[in-house]
This record gives C-alpha cells, structure tokens and sequence, in this order.
C-alpha cells in the first residue's frame, strides 16, 4: 500500500502540469486581455462571458502556488498577466476592495463587497509576493486585509459578516451564490478568511493579523464545530445556527486547514485541540462521506437525512489533503486506502481524458452533468493543484 501511495504523489506531480499546461492553453484571453470567463462541458469557449474575480484570483494563487513549488520561472508570465488584470479591472481604488464581476471587457457589473471575494484576493496576493517580491501585491494583500478589520469584523461577537455594499455600507442580500443560504456568518467565507490570513503572515508579521487568526481559528472550534464533528454552515449575528446541513467537502478541507493556521499562530494547546479535532473529523467523515466506489459525495441533510449523493470534483482532492493531514498525526492504514480508492474514482470519472481539465460533478451513476461548465466563476484550478502541491511536498 505505501508503494501504491508512492504511486499516487507522483500521479499528482504529472497532473498539477496538465492542469497548469490546461489553463494557459484554453484560458488566456488573447482579445480582452486576462483571462476567459467560461468553457462549456465540451471545451467550448462561451462568448463574451463575465470575469469573477473568484475564477481570477484562484487563477493568480494556483500559479504562484506552483511556481514556488516547481521553483521554476515557466509560469512567471501567467501570474504577472494574472496580477496585472486583477489591479487594473477587479481593484475599486475608490473604495477599495475587490469588485465580484466585470463584463468581457473588464468593466465593473457587480460592484458588492463580497468578503469571500477580499479573502481570496489576500491568499492569491500572498503566494504571488512569497516568489514574486512584488511589494505592490503586499501593499494591497494589506490593504485588503485592514478594510476586512475595518468593516468586516465583529468586534462584539466575534467573527466576519458575509458581504457589503460598494462603499462598504450594510446589504440585505448577503448571499455568496443562489445556492446559499441569506445568512450574516458563514462557515465557507469565514474558511477562506481563515486560509487568507494563514498566508498572509507569511509575509507579514503583524500582531493584529495574528490575534485575529486566533480567533478564528477559536471560532472553527468553538462555534462551528458541533458535537457530531461536522462544521456547521449557516448563523446569524449572534451564532443562532440557521441551517440542517452537512458539506463533507467543506468539513474536510476544514480539518487541515485549521491546522495550518493554528501551526503560525506559537499556540501548542490551541495547536494540539486542532489536530486532535482534524482526526476526529476525518474518522466521521469516512464513516459518512464515502461512497460504495469510494468517492466522496457531496452532502447531507441532518433533518431529513436526505443526502446528495453527487460527486463533485473538488472534494475528492480536499479529501486526499485532509486524509494526508489525518495519517501524518495518527498512522493509520485506512486513511491510505480511502485516499487510494478516491484517486482511483477520480482518474476514471472525473478527469477530463479527452478535452482536458475536470468534470465539475457525476452523479451516483458515473454520468457526467453536461450542463456544468469546465470554466467557470467556480471552476478553478485551485482545488486540485492545490492537492497536488500538498501531496508531493
């Protein structure tokens, strides 16, 4: 098994360079400059598609992350285009922060501050400078992280609230997509906050920066942890839980993540709950999470137990990373055999053999959903070259 685990890594280092080789191929956008806002399931580019700043900031830190990987200067150029895009079209020099959209063209339609959207501009930001030196992009990873203090965080009870207006003034409509639930606090953009501010002290060695990474840090363990060792998604200002729902993604990708964050913060009693908590999540998560082919599916409902048996593309390789970060802290064999088993689900039916890139989803069947898009606002070379950088360092 270790030998087919061997294997597996190096599987991953081949394919973080189809990924990249993918994404330079099929999305530099030669006509309007950046990069293109959409392909179709069939590699189609759709015309005049809007640019988010998620797919572009994912873009930048993807790169970058590889970059200092490989330590090689081949993908210089896409992280430069990539941070130069960002500056000159996402950038509100107004009232600063990031804008969520732009036409073709690069003109703002969407001006909502998002702060899922300022979070990720900090994480992609922070790789960017750790090869680039570019102290433009730590100025404004900065920048972006004193407006998040500024308005974004709840001096009273703790955490960030969800989204704002263009001038930073309160929105009704807080909502990260029509998927999600209106709530003021949420599990997934307080992940990325967390994840950009772990990076972010890389580079900046601040002691507001760090406080506020302990908190949150705490706030994973305290408020959306529950006692069934899932991480709840939904509550409003006061942490009044709002939603019945498990994401095993989510819950995963959580459970190394807060590792990371607690590792930068010279916190050994907050560190040792984090790895204690990250097995114990991982344990209930291959007695939940994994199918009868041995993928992951994507969620649960606690109510009524429905559960949604799709496999989505990005919770496979969060699984593998969250795993890895299991069996490092307590060698146990069957972490290695799910992490097989998930890889082996996703050569066969996840990855694009044909037209390259992923498939965004299967259902329980093995068919491909071709109405899902291989580009997209949320579909992104960052989840999966993220695996692939982790497995092989």
């Amino acid at each position: 098994m270790i030998n087919e685990y061997k294997k597996l890594k190096k599987e991953l280092n081949v394919e973080l360079k189809n990924i990249l080789s993918y994404w330079i191929d099929n999305t530099i956008d030669k006509e309007f400059g950046g990069f293109l806002g959409k392909r179709d399931h069939y590699n189609k580019v759709v015309e005049k598609a809007s640019k988010g700043v998620i797919l572009n900031t994912r873009i930048l830190w993807s790169f970058s992350a590889a970059t200092n990987h490989l330590k090689t200067d081949t993908y210089k150029d896409v992280c430069d285009r990539s941070f130069k895009y960002l500056k000159d079209f996402f950038n509100d020099k107004i009232n600063k922060g990031v804008y969520w959209e732009v036409d073709y063209l690069g003109n703002p339609i969407n001006k909502r501050k998002q702060v899922y959207a300022q979070s990720f501009t900090i994480y992609a930001l922070s790789e960017y400078y750790l090869f680039s030196k570019n102290e433009e992009a730590k100025t404004w990873a900065i920048e972006l992280f004193n407006q998040l203090e500024k308005y974004a965080k709840d001096s009273v009870n703790e955490g960030y609230f969800e989204a704002f207006n263009e001038d930073w003034s309160p929105i009704e409509d807080m909502r990260l997509s029509d998927k999600d639930m209106n709530a003021s606090k949420t599990m997934n953009t307080h992940l990325h906050v967390l994840e950009a501010y772990t990076s972010l002290l890389k580079i900046y060695d601040n002691n507001e920066l760090k406080a506020s990474l302990k908190m949150l840090v705490k706030v994973f363990l305290e408020k959306f942890l529950n006692t069934k060792n899932h991480y709840e998604l939904f509550f409003d200002d006061d942490w009044n839980l709002l939603s019945n729902s498990v994401s095993y993604g989510h819950d995963i990708e959580a459970a190394w993540l807060v590792i990371d964050a607690a590792k930068l913060i010279d916190d050994s009693e907050l560190l040792q709950l984090s790895e204690e908590v990250a097995v114990k999540v991982a344990d209930t998560f291959l007695l939940e999470a994994i199918d009868k082919e041995g993928a992951v599916i994507n969620e649960k409902n606690l109510t009524t137990n429905h559960i949604d048996t799709d496999r989505h593309w990005w919770p496979q390789v969060e699984a593998l990373v969250g795993l890895k970060y299991a069996n490092d802290l307590k060698s146990d064999e069957k972490y290695i055999s799910s992490s097989l088993k998930i890889w082996d689900f996703t050569k066969n039916n996840l990855i694009d053999h044909k037209n390259g890139e992923w498939f965004f989803r299967v259902d329980e069947k093995g068919n491909v959903y071709k109405s899902e898009d291989k580009v997209s606002m949320w579909k992104a070379p960052y989840h999966t070259s993220r695996a692939c950088i982790i497995l092989n360092r």
